[in-house]
């Protein structure tokens, strides 16, 4: 299970090397895939083709440039142990994060759900089938992926999910950020990430905390995945030397 959802999420980063949106030619005019371009020395990456779409709806990827503020949010799509040891490295330094969700999750995760919620994270919407939802051509489809993680957050917890979506692989169309507007939620992409998704392929732990010590900036929101051995390795001493950068971490219902 874990293999294979991870092998499903290759895809996601296949671009995770711009901060650009590129329109795919896929027989969908006004289809885009989100990327970034990495960085160095903490300079804040630029976003390019569709920044005209996207300044028109509710979506979050890159904070202020004067704050130096870090959004951390994860995609979890399973548990391996790690995700266990994300929220404990969290706990130990009083951060909070967002956790993108699927209704698997959910289901077989109950106390790691009823965790982040005690613990004061946001448990977001990552969707219902993991699918590509730039070619989802109704909202009432595309309404569907994201109120049936509503629904079974709703059974599990007794509580409402937090108004924030990820589309996976970074997918999307302008009318999927339409409806996710009328739907209340905000869009969320990211302004750094790195090749940490494939469990079989782990980059050095040395090596991943340099790299992403070099491509932090003001106003980060920072993509990981918490199944990540790396990951889980190395978040409680890049919280610390974050810290001592001079970043805070901020929850992303606190973003500006």
């Amino acid at each position: 299970m874990q293999k294979k959802y991870a092998f499903a999420l290759a895809a996601l980063f296949v671009a995770v090397t711009s901060l650009n949106v590129v329109a795919q030619n896929h027989n969908c005019s006004e289809c885009f895939s989100w990327y970034t371009v990495p960085t160095k020395n903490e300079v804040r990456p630029t976003s390019f083709e569709a920044g005209d779409i996207i300044k028109n709806y509710n979506c979050v990827y890159l904070g202020r440039e004067d704050k130096k503020r870090i959004y951390l949010t994860f995609d979890a799509g399973y548990e391996n142990g790690n995700v266990e040891k994300t929220l404990d490295a969290l706990k130990k330094h009083e951060v909070k994060g967002a956790f993108f969700v699927l209704p698997h999750f959910i289901k077989q995760n109950p106390l790691l759900i009823k965790r982040m919620i005690d613990e004061g994270h946001l448990v977001c919407n990552h969707t219902t089938s993991h699918r590509d939802m730039s070619k989802i051509n109704s909202a009432e489809q595309f309404q569907n992926e994201l109120l049936g993680v509503e629904e079974i957050f709703r059974e599990q917890t007794g509580k409402e999910m937090s108004k924030f979506y990820r589309p996976p692989e970074g997918r999307f169309s302008e009318e999927n950020l339409k409806t996710a507007d009328k739907l209340g939620y905000t869009t969320v992409f990211w302004s750094l990430a790195y090749a940490d998704w494939d469990n079989d392929k782990q980059m050095d732990p040395e090596k991943a905390k340099q790299l992403i010590l070099s491509r932090v900036h003001n106003g980060c929101v920072m993509l990981l995945h918490p199944t990540s051995s790396t990951n889980a390795t190395i978040l409680d001493d890049l919280i610390v030397k974050l810290k001592e950068r001079g970043y805070e971490f901020c929850s992303l219902d606190e973003f500006e």
